[in-house]
């Protein structure tokens, strides 16, 4: 008589309530997780499809500032099949430990506990969600089983002078974690045996034993001096205990993705926000979103195709590394490593060079946009340019530390002439 394996029950949770403070403009009305990216993606949709990918399909999020274009999108895009029980819902700060807001990522849970009592899983991914890369979770369940952990951290390497941005690992015997210090100064973190310029870094990806991440969240929740943050408070106080394990991200292997191309970035700020856009549109990207055997989801708006107009009156348009979406109309233009996004319009004469446009922007007659990037709604002028005048840039419009020019949604556009 054949063994049927039994399946673990697995809840997955998204981490949806940051501020994005770091990414304003872009996130003055919006949740940072509902920022678009690519041409007709959201950056919630990229741990989603992970997880669906990975059969996971039992999904909440939770949101809590300006989420109201997040859950839009949520409730409109990911529809799955009821009947096999699958969902993905959005959750919002219900305050049923008292009358506060999430204190953080670690509160966000234990105030959502209701949820694992209603699901009765065995483990629980823990997934943030504003992070650009693609993770098959079946192995890290995998992985995570076969040690015995009490949470797993999936990890991957970065330089030690960036160590200040990231929660540090310290790998131990096996996959076991030694120490793990969050955001450390690169002075007080010890480079990797093989590469001393490098560490190993959290990718906010957790997977945790139902029970044992119940137990922590009441543990920590009755501490004074805490963050009530998971990889402030949890994640040592596990690793204190000797259950904290690190999944080495580089082992995952993505179907249709080519060994070695382990891609993850972490977009919390305005110029990596761009520099994630920038690798897009290289020739042979890392990340590759036509990887149609781990598809990322999205819901698209319902237009017509990109359209490429030359009638010769401003010179023939051109187009050069660049992700066009739908609806867009390039018209005797030129576009330069550049993204635009559904809807937009590049008018005769405009030249656009690496800058991301988001939905229904449109560059007038003449005018020229580098290093920028236009929330939805934008519109500039003809013969204006931006992207050119720092002084004039910086007066009227964000600008990052690394230079690039940044227009909220609907913002009016300054001439410098």
């Amino acid at each position: 008589m054949s063994k049927v394996a039994v399946q673990p029950r697995v809840l997955s949770v998204v981490l949806a309530g940051g501020e994005g403070k770091r990414l304003l403009p872009l996130t003055l009305d919006r949740a940072k997780p509902a920022v678009p990216f690519g041409g007709h993606y959201r950056l919630i949709d990229f741990p989603l499809s992970n997880l669906a990918n990975g059969g996971y399909r039992k999904i909440v999020v939770l949101t809590q500032y300006k989420s109201h274009s997040l859950d839009v999108h949520i409730s409109r895009t990911w529809r799955l099949s009821t009947l096999l029980g699958n969902y993905v819902t959005s959750v919002p700060a219900q305050m049923r430990r008292g009358p506060r807001w999430f204190l953080g990522s670690a509160d966000a849970l234990f105030q959502n506990l209701n949820l694992f009592d209603d699901e009765r899983p065995d483990f629980v991914f823990v997934f943030g969600a504003d992070h650009i890369y693609r993770i098959d979770p079946r192995q890290m369940l995998d992985e995570h089983i076969d040690s015995g952990a009490g949470v797993t951290i999936a990890g991957i390497r970065v330089k030690r002078s960036e160590s200040h941005q990231f929660g540090i690992i310290t790998p131990g015997e096996g996959s076991r974690i030694d120490t793990f210090l969050e955001k450390p100064a690169p002075e007080d973190v010890v480079g990797l045996p093989d590469n001393p310029e490098e560490v190993l870094a959290s990718m906010g990806n957790y997977l945790f034993n139902a029970d044992t991440l119940r137990e922590l969240l009441f543990e920590n929740a009755a501490v004074e001096d805490t963050r009530h943050d998971i990889g402030g408070d949890l994640i040592p106080m596990m690793v204190q205990k000797g259950d904290a394990h690190a999944y080495d991200f580089t082992k995952n292997r993505i179907p249709g993705q080519d060994e070695g191309l382990h891609y993850w970035r972490d977009v919390g700020t305005l110029d990596q926000y761009f520099d994630s856009h920038m690798d897009l549109v290289d020739d042979l990207p890392v990340f590759n979103l036509y990887n149609d055997a781990w598809p990322i989801y999205t819901r698209s708006r319902t237009l017509p195709p990109t359209k490429v107009v030359g009638d010769g009156t401003q010179g023939s348009s051109s187009v050069r590394r660049s992700l066009l979406s739908n609806g867009v109309v390039v018209s005797d233009s030129k576009v330069r490593d550049s993204v635009l996004s559904p809807g937009v319009r590049i008018l005769g004469g405009a030249v656009v060079e690496n800058s991301i446009l988001l939905d229904d922007v449109v560059v007038g007659d003449g005018a020229e946009v580098r290093n920028a990037v236009l929330d939805k709604n934008v519109v500039v002028p003809p013969g204006v340019r931006i992207g050119f005048d720092a002084e004039h840039d910086a007066e009227h419009y964000t600008v990052s530390e690394a230079g690039v020019v940044v227009l909220a949604k609907g913002q009016t556009v300054v001439s410098s002439g």
